[in-house]
């Protein structure tokens, strides 16, 4: 495991729309670039498991999106997915990329559909080439928040915020992992690290309105995957409560010839849960597009 004084090291602090907001980049620039877009409420660690295989092949590109991980969270912000999509698109001009592949997990899926929805609509100078998306709420009608996430969500989200221990977030990442992949002591050790620094306690009430935008964007955001002529694929654990096999099976309903992997023992967090098969399941939707 590449521990998270080891990822900071590696990466480095950019300013970005008026932001200070940590970035990393591994591989060789000249191999195809791949952007890793990280969840809710965690960061750009989650993919430290994938991460030495994936820049062997790829010019990997990831960053903490605002209001999360080692990056600035501002209080008075709203933390629009909007304004995440813009500090990646402000990312890959900054580093000169002109076309790449986005893999997203949770959070980081609303943010590459509305980076995916940009190019449909002709508003994007970087072209996206594939997509491929890990558990997340693709759909707000088959999207099941746990009650952290609606209590967080409601007029009390503030005061709620404040009464997270990390007791009661480990309880909760065991909820959502697979009975088989529960997260190592780590892991959990690492992602309380994340969220409580720069005070994100504070901002998670105003992340989590994540799940309200879904609902106001819902056409733009399902059109995108529905009308992209991008190939788009789900590698999935099917064991998550949050987006598990009710979202594959709402994804097949509506994509017209879905491109899907299921793993049946895992939860919400696939790339930390098994990063080996979550990578291997990648490469060969790579492998398929060549």
């Amino acid at each position: 495991m590449i521990s998270l004084d080891e990822w900071r090291q590696h990466g480095q602090i950019e300013q970005l729309n008026g932001q200070q907001i940590f970035t990393r980049t591994g591989g060789n620039p000249s191999t195809p670039p791949l952007l890793l877009i990280h969840g809710f409420p965690s960061a750009s660690w989650d993919w430290e498991g994938m991460w030495p295989q994936l820049t062997e092949l790829y010019y990997v590109i990831t960053l903490d999106m605002l209001g999360f991980g080692l990056s600035d969270k501002p209080k008075n912000s709203e933390y629009l997915i909007s304004q995440q999509a813009d500090i990646y698109q402000a990312l890959l001009t900054k580093l000169g990329v002109s076309e790449y592949h986005i893999l997203a997990h949770d959070y980081g899926d609303t943010v590459a559909q509305e980076l995916l929805a940009r190019q449909v609509d002709g508003d994007s100078k970087i072209h996206i080439n594939s997509v491929c998306l890990l558990n997340g709420g693709l759909f707000p009608e088959t999207h099941k928040p746990v009650l952290i996430q609606k209590l967080l969500l409601s007029p009390i989200g503030a005061f709620v915020a404040k009464r997270i221990t990390k007791p009661k977030f480990a309880a909760n990442l065991q909820h959502i992992f697979g009975p088989s992949t529960q997260p190592t002591p780590e892991v959990i050790d690492t992602l309380w690290q994340l969220l409580t620094h720069n005070d994100g306690i504070a901002v998670m009430h105003k992340l989590i309105t994540y799940m309200t935008q879904r609902k106001q964007h819902r056409e733009r955001w399902v059109g995108a995957l529905v009308n992209s002529l991008v190939p788009v694929k789900v590698i999935a654990g099917a064991l998550d409560p949050i987006s598990g096999q009710h979202m594959i099976d709402r994804y097949c309903q509506l994509i017209p010839n879905a491109n899907i992997t299921t793993m049946p023992t895992l939860g919400h967090y696939p790339q930390v849960e098994d990063a080996q098969g979550i990578t291997m399941a990648y490469l060969q939707f790579r492998e398929q597009l060549n």
